[in-house]
């Protein structure tokens, strides 16, 4: 058995506050694209979700603090039995096995996922407003660090496309501009992952998971995630009937919104922002930790972008840019 099992394994045969731990009975329940690795173990007929997570390479402190706050606001999160910070170790609630990417592909039907994962977003959104400034803020350094990545990874390192001076001037600028799209918008709490591989189908609202890398930022951003799915595509026509759900809802716990047609803006621009930075840690992923998975959502990702009506000369540089170069030369890669 590997060392980090062995010490996993013993420090559940030390945990009292769930009786009957049969430490034997742990078995992989999923992976990750971090180094947090998660167990499923048994005591009887119940079972808990055991978290991984190298102290050298993750910190199990932020999941703590924000699950405690996503409990306060009647989110569905796994419960914390016992934590170990210093080991990284932590027996939580087992909110079940299948995901809401999982249920979809299977036939589940939208609406009946989507309307519940919409409220639990407008739970997080309202019920976190009074103790929201506890989170960082997503501020310009890490809307710009996370658009880099595109570039850095997806276009240099995955691709080997180079650009000229004049190209990555025109690709800063479109950075800038969608910097501070994000920056205008109202700020909430933010899940910063909040789509179908991370919400889990209940009997209860959805579980909702990963939240660990919450931050205090622009109001669309956890929407556009949900609704824009690095993992799946909806028609437009149907992600403009949830978001009036949203809207609807966030204005019913007192979210002030702007008019309709500026907040589809901001979802979009949003969009661009989140899917440029989803792009390029799909590359990283395979480049820097060996995990090829996420190499085929890469064009779905880019697509959602190339996809946005506008008339802004920075995106329409960008839009080329995917369509003429980036797309064709994935294509390639897997021809």
């Amino acid at each position: 058995m590997p060392e980090r099992l062995k010490q996993l394994s013993q420090w559940l045969g030390r945990q009292t506050s769930v009786a009957g731990i049969d430490a034997q009975s742990l078995e992989p329940a999923s992976g990750d694209a971090s180094f947090r690795r998660y167990f499923r173990v048994w005591s009887g007929q119940n079972s808990y979700i055991v978290m991984d997570a190298p102290p050298e390479q993750e910190d199990c402190r932020p999941f703590v603090q924000v699950a405690q706050m996503l409990d306060v606001a009647g989110v569905n999160v796994p419960r914390i039995f016992c934590a170990d910070l210093e080991q990284g170790f932590l027996l939580l609630g087992d909110l079940g096995s299948e995901t809401y990417l999982q249920r979809l592909q299977n036939g589940g039907d939208p609406d009946t996922l989507y309307q519940p994962a919409i409220s639990a977003l407008v739970s997080m959104q309202s019920g976190c407003r009074s103790s929201v400034e506890r989170l960082p803020s997503y501020d310009c350094a890490l809307l710009m660090q996370e658009m880099d990545l595109f570039r850095d990874w997806l276009l240099e390192v995955n691709l080997e496309i180079r650009l000229s001076p004049q190209e990555t001037e025109k690709l800063q600028d479109c950075f800038e501009y969608l910097c501070a799209a994000a920056l205008g918008q109202q700020t909430v709490f933010v899940h910063r992952d909040y789509h179908s591989r991370n919400l889990m189908w209940c009997d209860q609202p959805p579980g909702v998971l990963d939240f660990q890398d919450a931050v205090r930022g622009p109001l669309a951003y956890d929407l556009v995630s949900l609704l824009k799915d690095c993992y799946l595509r909806w028609p437009r026509q149907q992600v403009l009937v949830w978001i009036e759900d949203y809207r609807r809802q966030a204005a019913d716990q007192g979210i002030a919104l702007p008019r309709a047609n500026d907040f589809l803006l901001q979802f979009d621009l949003m969009g661009v922002q989140r899917h440029l930075k989803a792009s390029g840690i799909f590359a990283r992923l395979w480049h820097r930790d060996g995990k090829a998975s996420y190499l085929g959502d890469i064009p779905r990702t880019l697509n959602h972008i190339s996809e946005v009506e506008t008339t802004a000369p920075q995106l329409v540089f960008l839009q080329s840019l995917i369509r003429e170069r980036v797309l064709p030369a994935l294509a390639a890669t897997v021809s």
